[in-house]
């Protein structure tokens, strides 16, 4: 009998798994509660373009067109690209779009013992003969149509972190939105409407930002260059991080090869990698006893114990943008190092006339630890004089974990979304939660790329072709990666990219899951040396 998979979501990680599990053989179908594909890229800001270099931002099986010569492209040519893979891949018939899937739920025979499987699912394959997932489905433009129930093998969660459920802060009664005269919204809303909505809406209107992410700090470059100094946009922020130039990404990214990554600790390191860590490592001092086991051998090393030539890479990045950005002018000199945001997977490209902005008065920053809504405008804590505004735009992220959980039913399935700050094994399978992956939820700044290996991985899985290890096993790997994720990035570990960092590493660990060779390149100094990219993937799934 043909295994039923829904694929829940056509943004990046829905369309890649959609295309590798098609080629194993399977007919999925894709649930997308929006009426086009493409996910956080449909829905941008003017002027969003990719923070990464395309080599790096690519399908490895499907080259950007030649007519996309810059290195960074815009939003719009994102999307043509991604559409072409849709067709070129015969992805879009698959896909039942406007359908918003509410809510899932795993049901056994009563006479089984699940939760306390020992191996995944009973059997550490990807189906069982008696579980299924039971998809509720409702029609997006019509909320009181009737719902569908789908009956399923297997479910690919593909919902992504950075949408639907805005992260809005709570404020004290009488404090918040609903005593302000202006309107509230956040970046999410401002990013869904069209171009020139979005400009009608701003346009000669006192506009405030909150927040210093990348979503912030483009939304507030474009208002101010629409608006100018007779309205100008006011910035307001927590914490000041590092924003570099978009030639500085590319270099970063030249710089993550085999041999950086011999100077990272990795779990389950054996004891010559372990001593070539040491060797290389060059921050030596007394480290908390607080890593566990695996982690004992390196206890002499910073909370801060990264190679020794992105160290001193970091160390350049700041002292360069502090002499060529107005830092120092504008109190904007992080407080962290420029490392320990790489690892935090916070690094933000510069708009490219952003200080301009600040310089000429179209640009207000205002760093400040809390504020409230007033009549008229928004009382900061450091200034009696309330900021007079009559648009606030929240960019302050989503509230990702509460999205994934909620689309569980089971109160259970829902705890172990929420007990770990890294609960997948592979980055995509939950050791408690059966006949389910979730893909792109993992943070990384080179999305597509991770997600495709991941997306190989799990149809190579799913054909049958590995089983998983055992639960236990699973979940001691998924620890020991957790406390690599603290180990690194201390205090920022949940948002640690230490498996970015560790790429090649992992890709290695996948390559082998698959029975296939990780080493990708034809010549030694290349295989050291060389960055890794999609490309040295492409032909990965070809080798049966």
């Amino acid at each position: 009998m043909e295994k039923k998979i829904a694929i829940i979501g056509a943004g990046i990680s829905g369309l890649l798994a959609c295309k590798h599990i098609l080629e194993k053989g399977f007919s999925p179908i894709v649930f997308e509660a929006r009426s086009g594909i493409g996910g956080v890229w449909s829905q941008t800001i003017e002027s969003t373009k990719l923070q990464i270099p395309k080599k790096m931002y690519q399908f490895s099986d499907f080259a950007w067109p030649p007519s996309v010569t810059e290195t960074f492209p815009d939003d719009e040519q994102v999307m043509e690209y991604i559409k072409a893979y849709a067709v070129h891949f015969n992805i879009l018939p698959r896909i039942r779009f406007n359908c918003k899937v509410t809510c899932i739920d795993y049901v056994v025979p009563g006479n089984e013992d699940f939760p306390s499987w020992d191996l995944w699912g009973g059997t550490g394959w990807p189906f069982s003969p008696t579980g299924r997932w039971n998809v509720t489905v409702q029609d997006a433009r019509d909320p009181t149509a009737p719902v569908e129930v789908c009956q399923l093998d297997f479910v690919i969660l593909c919902i992504g972190k950075y949408s639907d459920l805005p992260n809005i802060p709570d404020f004290p009664l009488n404090s918040g939105p609903e005593v302000f005269n202006g309107n509230v919204l956040h970046s999410m809303d401002y990013a869904a409407m069209a171009n020139d909505c979005a400009a009608e809406l701003v346009t000669n209107k006192r506009v405030t930002i909150i927040g210093f992410q990348k979503s912030a700090v483009d939304i507030a470059t474009e208002v101010a260059d629409r608006n100018g100094v007779d309205h100008p946009c006011t910035l307001i922020f927590r914490t000041v991080h590092w924003i570099v130039p978009d030639y500085f990404i590319a270099l970063t990214f030249k710089s993550l090869n085999r041999f950086t990554e011999f100077m990272v600790h990795k779990p389950d390191e054996g004891f010559f990698i372990w001593l070539l860590v040491i060797l290389l490592s060059p921050l030596v001092t007394t480290h908390s006893a607080s890593c566990d086991s695996y982690m004992q051998p390196v206890i002499q090393l910073t909370p801060y114990n990264v190679w020794f030539q992105l160290w001193i890479f970091s160390k350049l990045v700041e002292a360069y943008l502090k002499r060529k950005q107005p830092l120092k002018k504008y109190n904007m000199v992080p407080e962290h190092g420029f490392l320990k945001q790489i690892s935090s997977c916070m690094l933000t490209v510069l708009p490219a006339n952003f200080y301009d902005k600040v310089e000429e008065g179209s640009l207000v920053l205002k760093k400040s630890q809390s504020f409230n809504f007033c009549k008229n405008g928004l009382v900061i804590d450091s200034e009696e004089t309330p900021i007079a505004t009559d648009i606030v735009i929240f960019a302050t992220g989503y509230k990702s974990d509460e999205k994934l959980k909620n689309i569980f039913k089971s109160s259970y399935f829902q705890k172990c979304i929420t007990e770990s700050v890294a609960p997948f094994y592979r980055e995509c399978i939950h050791p408690q939660i059966p006949q389910l992956a979730i893909l792109g939820y993992a943070d990384s700044p080179a999305f597509l790329y991770t997600t495709e290996m991941k997306s190989k991985w799990l149809a190579h899985f799913l054909a049958g072709k590995f089983k998983l290890p055992t639960i236990g096993e699973m979940e001691a790997d998924v620890k020991k990666w957790e406390k690599c994720m603290k180990y690194y990035a201390n205090e920022s570990y949940k948002r640690s990219c230490i498996s970015v960092l560790l790429q090649i590493y992992c890709n290695d660990q996948i390559c082998k899951d698959m029975g296939f060779n990780p080493r990708r390149k034809r010549w030694l100094l290349a295989e050291l040396f060389a960055p890794y990219c999609p490309d040295d993937y492409k032909y990965l799934c070809w080798q049966m």
